[in-house]
Formats: C-alpha cells, sequence, structure tokens
C-alpha cells in the first residue's frame, strides 16, 4: 500500500513523463498516460482522508483528462462537462472554508469579469456548434476562480490554483478554437497547457486539504 505522499509523488512524476507527449498521436497508450496524474492524485487524497469534495474534483478532473485525449465531438464535451462538475465540486469546498470578500479584492473580482468577459467574446465567433456549452463552462471556471478570492490568506496555494486553472483553460481554448493546425509553436503550446494545468491540481490539492 502506497503512503498518500508516495502516491502524489508518483503522481507528479508521471505527469512529467507525460509532458513530452502532449502533442503525441491519439491512441489509448496516450490517453491513460494523460489519465494517470491526477487519477494518483485523486487517490493520495482519498487514502489521506481530505476533503470528500476535494477527492470528486480530482477524479472528474481525471475523467476529464481521459476524454479530452480522445478524439472527436462526443468525447470533447465529455471532457468539458466532467471538468465543468469538477469545478463545481471545488467551488462547493472553497465556499466551506472560505470567508468573505476584502474591499481590497474587489479590482480583482473586476479583472476577473473583464477577463471572462472578454474571452467569450473572442472566442464566440471560433466554437461554431460548441458555443453555448463553451459559453457555459467559461461561466463555471470563472465562478470558480472568483470564488477563490475569497479563501483564507493561509490557503493562498489554492488561491493561486485556482488561478492557474483559468490560465490553463485560457490557453487551452485558444489551442483548441483559435490556432491553426499547422502553427509551428503548437507543441510549446500544448506543453504551456500541461504544465499550468497540473500547476493549478498541484495547488488545488495542497492548498484545500490533502497532505
Amino acid at each position: 500500500m502506497f503512503s498518500p505522499a508516495a502516491l502524489f509523488a508518483l503522481g507528479v512524476v508521471a505527469a512529467v513523463m507525460y509532458l513530452p507527449r502532449t502533442q503525441g498521436r491519439t491512441g489509448w497508450v496516450r490517453s491513460i498516460r494523460k489519465t494517470i496524474p491526477v487519477t494518483l492524485f485523486a487517490l493520495a487524497a482519498l487514502s489521506e482522508g481530505a476533503p470528500v469534495l476535494l477527492t470528486v474534483a480530482l477524479g472528474l478532473s481525471a475523467v476529464g483528462d481521459f476524454a479530452l485525449s480522445r478524439p472527436g465531438t462526443k468525447a470533447f464535451l465529455t471532457g468539458m462537462i466532467a471538468f465543468a462538475a469538477a469545478h463545481l465540486a471545488y467551488i462547493a469546498l472553497m465556499v466551506a472554508v472560505g470567508e468573505n470578500l476584502q474591499l481590497s479584492q474587489w479590482p480583482l473580482v473586476v479583472l476577473m469579469v473583464a477577463l471572462g468577459l472578454s474571452t467569450e467574446w473572442w472566442l464566440r465567433p471560433h466554437t461554431g456548434a460548441l458555443k453555448w456549452p463553451v459559453r457555459a463552462y467559461v461561466g463555471i471556471i470563472l465562478a470558480m476562480g472568483l470564488t477563490a478570492l475569497g479563501l483564507p490568506d493561509h490557503r493562498w496555494v489554492a488561491l493561486c490554483g485556482a488561478l492557474l486553472f483559468v490560465a490553463s483553460d485560457l490557453i487551452l481554448s485558444i489551442e483548441t478554437f483559435v490556432l491553426p493546425d499547422d502553427y509551428k509553436l503548437r507543441k510549446l503550446v500544448g506543453k504551456a497547457v500541461w504544465i499550468s494545468y497540473i500547476a493549478a491540481q498541484i495547488g488545488l490539492f495542497w492548498g484545500l486539504g490533502a497532505l
């Protein structure tokens, strides 16, 4: 039986090992490799006795990782729904442990809302038939970021994780809907998505109660 710390460490190692394969050929092996890191984080949270909502959020994220690694619109929608549900679990957990926003934080709220609205505005022409699912997802990830602003100071790592999640999804939306397939820096963009995403999950893992 692995300890929670060992499971977490194995997840980090698996995430680093997957980095060179972020733009690899779609296949079952790649899908499994992509799913392993956050699955191990979820198992670490479960074995540590972390808040149930944290384990649920990580588990749903692992489902999203697998779905987004598969081809086709149906798989993409499945992944989006899984991540939306994960964000809702994170929101519920952050509400439970959070505090009221301070006056000094309201400029950040304004900036976050402006980011969400501007993202919806420039992304909408590129999403086609996925316009409404993407719009709903943008609203949910925005709500997660806003909720994180109410976390107490000692949970600053979780706040960083939430903001990194917003950044990761922003980069992913550009990669998925805007960049042409032959864009010469696409591999670097894919790596940026993965690094920011794993860093986000680590921040939320540590900041919301695990280990």
